[in-house]
């Protein structure tokens, strides 16, 4: 009960409800943008992989989990790479600002390019026209000749003659003008347009996939307008069609004021409530999903602090050692990521073979954590008295001199140090100091060598530092 009204708490808190609905922004800028792109298959993939991943986060599927973890930094760095024409697309739209236009509301102008478009038709001549949005299309289109013209049926008519120098590209009309004749448009990426229409449609199509512009496209083979839009196509049945379809194109993008005030389409509602929709579930899977607790054994390092000047840690010491935890899994997950040391204490032990028993007091646990066991459940740490003493320095040869050569002598400098080592020894060569190896097949003439020091952990520098070792090694025949 306690866990559900926690749950509602958060899930009703500001932080909640903002999460939330930038989420539901983001899936709807998102989706209109992927809509008009045409780039659903490769979304519609990553939309399930993102569920298989929910469901196994949700059902503490390990293979699932790992898998997605392990992979997830690659799956990014690809994301960027496919989607790298669409992620500029949201962006560029995401500060894009509609341009100033002279607003009015005269359909005088639409009326007469409808009736250009339909005489085209008549006359099987192929024509494609362009009416810009808010986003700008100069790095999308190529080629073409400046116009800058006000528009008549004679003038486009002339413009898409067959015999015309430009009759193969565009007409791009800003405003009330014609800017621009013979451009070239951006060839579609997608399957929407079967292989039957031409490379008029398809560059129409290309076009308002990748910008929010109007295209009208004549088609000399079949004699008809076909409208492009939102990266859609559809025939136009008359001129009243085609002005409507201007009309309502630039009503949109602010040409000129609307007679009513902007309604929202009740497709946009739906696709509206859906984003929102979708981003509560996923919201809530998360944070149900985060909040269930769990339990995992983590390996974990052993950190040993100084003991006392006059004593050393002898004998085996554990480096590792594993953790049965339970809490949350979001936290869990986290230690798995981070995980926590166990501190052992050396400075408060006594000299003399101890027991010490790991508690949740040797590590830094979040709250929420639990510890349950640990393995092994106690060390054995023996500390000795420690003497200063003076040992040499014996230099560790490796192998045979090449050929005749023999050593004639070996100096080492400094031939000793001063070192910290456990009262009671065993064996005296376990005082030793040694260099590192020193190989000698690969010595042929007199040669001086700098070495490091190897010593047992129980040995230690008094100057709290190795020093470094020369070696000179004298050869004769």
């Amino acid at each position: 009960m306690g866990h559900s009204v926690a749950l509602a708490y958060e899930f009703f808190s500001w932080r909640a409800v903002l999460d939330i609905l930038l989420i539901s922004a983001g899936l709807f800028f998102l989706y209109r943008t992927l809509l008009r792109l045409g780039t659903w298959k490769i979304m519609a993939g990553i939309l399930l992989a993102l569920v298989m991943f929910i469901l196994a986060n949700a059902l503490n599927l390990r293979g699932i989990e790992w898998i997605y973890q392990n992979l997830s930094h690659v799956a990014v760095l690809g994301l960027i790479v496919i989607f790298q024409p669409e992620l500029r697309k949201v962006l560029e739209k995401a500060v894009s600002v509609p341009p100033h236009r002279p607003r009015d509301h005269d359909t005088q102008l639409q009326s007469m390019i409808a009736e250009s478009l339909i005489k085209l038709a008549q006359e099987r001549c192929g024509a494609i026209l362009v009416f810009p949005g808010k986003e700008p299309i100069t790095d999308k289109i190529s080629g073409g000749y400046q116009l800058n013209a006000m528009p008549s049926v004679p003038l486009i008519l002339s413009i898409f003659d067959p015999n015309s120098p430009g009759h193969d590209g565009a007409v791009i009309i800003e405003g009330s003008k014609l800017t621009q004749f013979g451009v070239r448009l951006p060839m579609s990426q997608s399957t929407r347009l079967s292989e039957e229409f031409g490379t008029r449609h398809h560059a129409a199509m290309g076009l308002v996939e990748q910008t929010d512009s109007l295209a009208l496209v004549v088609s000399e083979e079949r004699g008809r307008v076909s409208i492009f839009t939102n990266a859609e196509m559809r025939p136009a049945r008359d001129t009243e069609d085609i002005t409507k379809a201007i009309v309502e194109h630039q009503q949109e993008m602010g040409f000129f004021r609307r007679d009513n005030a902007p309604k929202i389409r009740k497709r946009t509602l739906v696709q509206i409530a859906a984003s929102f929709i979708i981003a509560v579930v996923f919201w809530s899977t998360l944070i149900v999903s985060q909040r269930e607790v769990v339990e995992r054994v983590l390996p974990v390092n052993i950190d040993y602090t100084s003991p006392a000047e006059d004593l050393v840690l002898v004998g085996d010491k554990a480096t590792e050692i594993k953790l049965h935890l339970t809490g949350p899994k979001s936290d869990i997950d986290n230690l798995a990521i981070n995980p926590p040391s166990v501190k052992i204490d050396l400075s408060r032990m006594a000299k003399g073979s101890q027991t010490i028993i790991i508690t949740s007091e040797n590590m830094r646990l979040p709250k929420g954590v639990t510890l349950l066991d640990t393995a092994p459940q106690q060390l054995k740490l023996t500390l000795a008295a420690v003497v200063e003493k003076t040992v040499a320095i014996t230099p560790q040869i490796i192998g045979k001199l090449p050929g005749n050569l023999k050593i004639k002598k070996i100096t080492v400098t400094p031939e000793t140090v001063l070192v910290t080592t456990p009262v009671s020894r065993d064996e005296r060569a376990s005082d030793e100091v040694l260099t590192t190896p020193i190989y000698l097949e690969s010595i042929s003439t007199d040669s001086k060598l700098f070495c490091k020091v190897i010593a047992r952990p129980s040995i230690q520098p008094v100057a709290k530092r190795w020093p470094d070792v020369e070696v000179f090694i004298e050869l004769k025949q």
